[in-house]
């Protein structure tokens, strides 16, 4: 019965995409036509087929990127045709009452070119120009040997094909250039498989990044996607970056570090079972990928939870559907003794685009007082 649902629900998932894709193409047509644009209907057909499932065709074609940057792409298009497209349709139907419905279609089917391809360049720009944001914190655990600490943190790097060398190199610059006692990482390092992050010889370039108590990760739900975490794993042992599988170390024998599993691993240990036995004395500074048990960290006595996943939604307006799911989707909030901390993330998933969102790398500032 289940399979039936499933095999169901995919059919139906099938069709409905289809349906949408046809009313882009179909809307696209039309308005390339007015302008005399599509002499060969074939060719344009077959290009929107190419379009749609060029993100599918990548993960059978792996050494070919070029289907993965259509594929990619063409999700934000299909995402703010389906936004504007509509509007643009009530438009004409306006409009063609007062001019003739040919020029109706090229005047508002060009304005509508027009924003969608602002939205690709400003996004672009936005996704692959990072910016760093600061959070001062004070934590009320007086350390005799470090009154503060200095953290440069990124996540969802999502490091492979579409961001690439170039991008980390702007990780590295961003990073190296505050400073930092300590770099964290948590979570969805690489973009679901590792190979292309290791063809490219990008671990390389990430042992560039230095810090004098090292860098720490975590995993995100994308090494898991990847299904080769041990590839993974051995990747970043090799370049120096300590992943933490709900684990504890002590930094500087005076702070206390824990990295969570993912989410996506159920047989991860709960909050609990991983403060179990653990002294109160010490500042305790949480990694988890997902921000989704805030609320239990601060009843368990963790100082600081540093977490990312959520990209700020990446394109608005899933913004507004991430601060649905999310208590904190993005930015900074204080529940009693607890600083939590959400990244939107250096890099992205998908297109590389970001509309009220930045690529950003995140520098927290410690002030240990009594």
């Amino acid at each position: 019965m289940k399979k039936i649902k499933l095999i169901f629900s995919i059919i139906l998932v099938f069709i409905v995409y289809n349906l949408l894709v046809f009313y882009l193409g179909w809307n696209g047509y039309v308005w390339l036509e007015s302008l005399q644009l599509v002499p060969y209907p074939s060719i344009y057909i077959g290009t929107v087929i190419i379009c749609a499932y060029a993100y599918i065709i990548s993960h059978f074609l792996k050494s070919i990127s070029i289907f993965k940057i259509i594929g990619a792409y063409w999700l934000a298009i299909f995402e703010y045709g389906l936004l504007l497209f509509p509007f643009a349709n009530v438009g004409w139907f306006l409009l063609h009452f007062n001019i003739q419905s040919e020029d109706a279609t090229r005047m508002i089917g060009t304005l509508v070119a027009c924003i969608l391809l602002f939205l690709l360049i400003y996004g672009t720009y936005n996704a692959y120009s990072p910016i760093v944001r600061t959070y001062k914190l004070t934590v009320e655990k007086k350390q005799a040997k470090r009154g503060s600490l200095r953290i440069a943190m990124a996540s969802d790097m999502h490091f492979g094909t579409l961001s690439g060398k170039s991008h980390l190199n702007r990780l590295i610059t961003k990073i190296n250039g505050l400073h930092p006692d300590l770099i964290l990482l948590p979570g969805d390092i690489i973009d679901d498989d590792p190979l292309p992050f290791m063809k490219k010889k990008m671990g390389e370039q990430l042992k560039q990044l230095h810090a004098p108590l090292g860098i720490y990760g975590v995993l995100g739900n994308h090494e898991y996607y990847g299904k080769m975490i041990p590839t993974f794993l051995k990747e970043m042992n090799r370049i120096g970056i300590h992943i933490l599988m709900d684990e504890k170390v002590t930094i500087d024998k005076t702070i206390r570090l824990i990295g969570r599993k993912d989410k996506t691993d159920a047989e991860r240990l709960s909050i609990p079972e991983l403060l179990e036995n653990e002294s109160n004395h010490l500042p305790i500074i949480m990694m988890d990928h997902q921000p989704d048990e805030l609320e239990t960290a601060m009843n368990d006595g963790i100082d600081v939870i540093l977490s990312g996943h959520t990209h700020r939604g990446q394109m608005a307006p899933n913004h507004l559907i991430t601060k649905k799911i999310f208590e904190l989707d993005w930015g900074y909030k204080k529940k009693k003794q607890l600083h939590a901390i959400v990244s939107s993330g250096f890099g992205f998933w998908g297109p590389p685009i970001r509309i009220g969102s930045r690529s950003e790398v995140v520098y927290i500032e410690i002030i240990f007082t009594e």
